[in-house]
C-alpha cells in the first residue's frame, strides 16, 4: 500500500488569501466612512462622473429660445433624520426650451431645536441630466432652520434646447428635478433646565 502523500502549502495560495482578507477588511472601513460622509462623496461623485442624472451648471441662460415646451415637475424629500415640511411650490411647470426659469421650495421645521440639513438632488430620466442647465440652487449647501422657521428656496435653471439631439430625448419626455435633505449632524433634544432645590433642601446646606 503506498504511504499517504503530505500536503505542502502553497505559498501563492496563502498569499492571495491575505491580499483577498486586506481587501475585504478595507472595504468594510470604506463603507463606514462613506456613512459618515455621504452627502459629500455623493456631490463629488456625481459632479465627476455625471451619475444619477447630475444636472449641469451654468453662469447665464441660453442663447437660443425654442418655441417647442417641455413640462418640468418637482419632487420634494426629507430623510427620518431632518423634521422639516418640505415641497415645492409648484408641482409642474411648462417651459420653453432654452428659456430661464424660477421656481422655489418651501422648508419648515417642525421641530422644537434648530436643525441644519444638506440637499442632494437629481433629474429623471437621468440621460436629461446632461441638458438640465441649473444657473442657482440651494444643493450642497448647509441649510440651518430654526425651530419653527420657514425658508424659501429658489431655483433657476434652463433645458437646453440640445435635447432635440439626443436619440434617447427626441420626444422631449417629462423631466423631474428632485431633492432630498439629509441632516448635516443628529438632532439633539433640548437639555431640560434643572429644577430648582426644595427650600428645605437649601436651608440645610
Amino acid at each position: 500500500m503506498d504511504a499517504p502523500t503530505s500536503h505542502t502549502p502553497n505559498p501563492r495560495s496563502g498569499r492571495r488569501a491575505r491580499i483577498i482578507a486586506f481587501s475585504c477588511l478595507a472595504f468594510a472601513f470604506g463603507m463606514v466612512g462613506a456613512a459618515y460622509a455621504s452627502v459629500p462623496l455623493y456631490a463629488l461623485f456625481c459632479k465627476v462622473t455625471g451619475y444619477g442624472g447630475t444636472t449641469q451648471r451654468a453662469e447665464q441662460g441660453s442663447a437660443t429660445i425654442l418655441d417647442q415646451t417641455i413640462n418640468v415637475r418637482f419632487d420634494a424629500n426629507a430623510s427620518p433624520g431632518v423634521p422639516w415640511i418640505f415641497q415645492p411650490n409648484e408641482r409642474q411647470v411648462t417651459v420653453r426650451l432654452g428659456e430661464t426659469r424660477q421656481t422655489a421650495y418651501h422648508a419648515k421645521n417642525n421641530s422644537n431645536v434648530p436643525v441644519t440639513a444638506q440637499a442632494t438632488f437629481n433629474v429623471t430620466p437621468l440621460v436629461a441630466g446632461s441638458y438640465f442647465n441649473k444657473i442657482a440652487c440651494f444643493c450642497f449647501s448647509n441649510q440651518t432652520l430654526q425651530p419653527g422657521e420657514e425658508l424659501d428656496m429658489p431655483v433657476v435653471f434652463f433645458v437646453d434646447p440640445a435635447i432635440l439631439d439626443d436619440p434617447d430625448l427626441k420626444t422631449a419626455p417629462t423631466i423631474t428635478l428632485s431633492y432630498t435633505f439629509f441632516p448635516v449632524e443628529p438632532v439633539r433634544a433640548p437639555v431640560a433646565e434643572a429644577a430648582p432645590a426644595p427650600a428645605a433642601a437649601r436651608n440645610a446646606l
